[in-house]
């Protein structure tokens, strides 16, 4: 009885938890899904981080990004620059210059972008309505940059730097495709599946020991004997027998006693 109530648990659950693992798919960040390569924070509210997509073009990645998060606004489709418009932030994917198969995401907060990048640059990119509210009419924002493959020569109101480790930990794990396990970032060399053979109901199974152990229920008779084989008789059982719930019955004749039923 056990087992099927558990085998049936097992059948509503594990699908239940594979679906909400792939809703939550559709809701992933960019350091859930690429690497990060290089920050810039200043004074808090600028912020600037940059992820490298791997042998991806820019229209492919700008297609998974707006997919995983819709962006309020988004640029014409283009193999250099496109930019995905968000209330907090700006995504700003760009080709790598060093590297032409991959595509760098650098996320920028508003007030970074409105600090630093250069407003004629933006337009050939962005509605106008957006740069107008965003820049005040370009009026006290003079900066020069045009992103993070010409920050050598734009380069913005602060230095980027290679993240610390302690950076690269806070970023969250991300999902091995095709295996079921969970890696995090930065372990290398260590086991980090959820269970054995990548299931997450089970437990890995400890074999330093050489075998392994199940635990036992022990109960003594009230004749002295002892019951410790989780395969003993129906006698032998842990249970006991339960009482009749019946009514009682009046015995025809005699006394008009009561007596229970046994």
């Amino acid at each position: 009885m056990r087992q099927a109530l558990y085998k049936a648990i097992k059948l509503i659950l594990v699908p239940a938890l594979l679906l909400l693992a792939l809703s939550g798919c559709n809701t992933q960040s960019v350091g859930e899904t690429y690497p990060l390569e290089s920050v810039i924070s200043k004074d808090g509210s600028q912020t600037s981080r940059v992820y490298r997509a791997e042998n991806k073009t820019v229209p492919e990645v700008a297609k998974e990004l707006s997919a995983q998060r819709e962006p309020d606004e988004i640029s014409k489709e283009d193999e250099k620059h496109m930019f995905l418009v968000y209330s907090d932030e700006w995504y700003h994917l760009q080709q790598d210059e060093a590297k032409p198969s991959d595509t760098l995401i650098e996320v920028d907060s508003k007030e970074f972008v409105r600090q630093n990048y250069n407003p004629s640059f933006l337009e050939g990119y962005i509605l106008a309505s957006i740069l107008s509210d965003l820049f005040d009419g370009h009026k006290s924002y003079p900066g020069t940059y045009r992103g993070y493959t010409t920050k050598e020569v734009y380069k913005p109101s602060g230095t980027y730097r290679t993240p610390t480790a302690e950076e690269i930990k806070k970023a969250p794990p991300i999902t091995t495709q095709g295996t079921g396990s969970i890696i995090k970032r930065g372990a290398k060399g260590k086991d980090t599946t959820v269970g054995s053979e990548g299931s997450i109901t089970k437990k890995p199974v400890d074999t330093s020991s050489g075998s392994s152990k199940k635990g036992k229920i022990t109960r003594t008779s009230s004749k002295g004997s002892s019951i410790s084989d989780s395969s003993s008789s129906k006698k032998s059982s842990i249970f006991s027998t339960p009482r009749s719930k019946s009514p009682p019955r009046t015995k025809v004749g005699g006394y008009g006693r009561i007596t229970k039923r046994r």
